[in-house]
């Protein structure tokens, strides 16, 4: 048996692999990450309400992990390789970045598991590219070595944002005034969603209002989910932040394949884009993924997915988990 753990900002879920049929998922409960106390009694909770001892342990962290140990701001405990194998009693735990999860979770999956945004050339090869905007933006990379890929991860989540018209500037210059330094996941995240509608909204006088039972003038009161909600019943502003929000996508997807050289596929994850689906679809993504001049017929060579698996990460992990620790 494998144990795995997808350890985000928001939410922590925990799950139970059988490792010779990693797509069927025994078991997996989510936690607010906020909520608990120690990771290591959490896995030793479930450890012992199972009733089994893993074989390996699988630890997807969102953040930088370097030598076995994350490390990032945005959790309230480290997470060591080294601890977890003295307080589990289990020689083999592995803790890597969760993007590097995704991205090893992707070589289980079929043309089942996602929805194609742009075909690109039939069979493509090469190396990949995979991003998720989440609680924050993940990115990692498949390196091809001619008959298989090495997932690796990467923190360009966190490269500062460039804008592309005079909307992304006004954009930029007032985000840079909360800030100081904007990244790409300061827009391409789900309190980026939200950055975005509270930029768009910066002067009332000048936009309709927002459906009164949606209460989005009140910033307590906002979330991505019900941006989403409201861009879906209708709503102008949240639509126009929604078609913002994929113009943004496809441009750092575009980035982050030239920069990768992702002629084998790139794959869009993270529940924003499954649950914006219909909107990804329009078109604005696909457009500014495609347009960067002169590498235009590149880039339309590469074909695009959004993968629908929710639980990506946490496959990925026990993934890893299997093979290397």
């Amino acid at each position: 048996m494998i144990l795995a753990a997808d350890v985000g900002g928001t939410r922590t879920r925990v799950g139970w692999f059988h490792p010779e049929r990693l797509r069927h998922l025994l078991e997996v409960r989510e936690y607010l990450t906020t909520e608990i106390e120690a990771l290591g009694e959490l896995l030793s909770e479930s450890i012992k309400r199972m009733g089994c001892q893993p074989s390996t342990v699988g630890i997807a962290v969102a953040g930088p992990v370097v030598g076995g140990s994350s490390m990032t701001v945005n959790l309230p405990w480290i997470v060591d390789a080294e601890e977890l194998r003295k307080i589990l009693g289990i020689p083999r735990v592995a803790v890597l970045n969760d993007l590097e999860a995704a991205a090893h979770g992707i070589g289980v999956l079929d043309e089942t598991d996602w929805v194609t945004l742009q075909p690109g050339v039939p069979g493509a090869k090469g190396n990949q590219a995979v991003l998720a905007a989440g609680t924050g933006l993940g990115e990692a990379g498949l390196y091809w070595d001619g008959s298989k890929h090495h997932p690796f991860s990467t923190e360009g989540g966190h490269t500062t944002f460039a804008p592309s018209n005079d909307t992304e500037v006004a954009l930029l210059v007032w985000l840079q005034q909360q800030f100081g330094h904007v990244s790409w996941e300061r827009v391409l995240s789900g309190p980026g969603l939200v950055n975005i509608y509270r930029f768009l909204r910066r002067d009332e006088r000048e936009l309709p209002q927002a459906p009164s039972d949606y209460g989005a003038s009140d910033d307590a009161a906002l979330s991505p989910e019900a941006i989403s909600s409201a861009a879906l019943r209708g709503d102008p502003v949240c639509q126009a932040a929604l078609r913002i929000f994929c113009r943004l996508y496809g441009a750092e997807a575009s980035n982050l394949s030239l920069k990768m050289m992702a002629t084998g596929g790139v794959f869009v994850a993270g529940s924003i884009a499954v649950k914006n689906l219909a909107f990804l679809q329009q078109g604005d993504f696909i457009r500014a993924f495609r347009a960067k001049g002169r590498m235009r017929p590149l880039l339309e060579a590469i074909p695009v997915r959004v993968v629908l698996v929710e639980q990506l990460v946490l496959l990925g992990a026990a993934r890893y988990a299997s093979l290397v620790a």
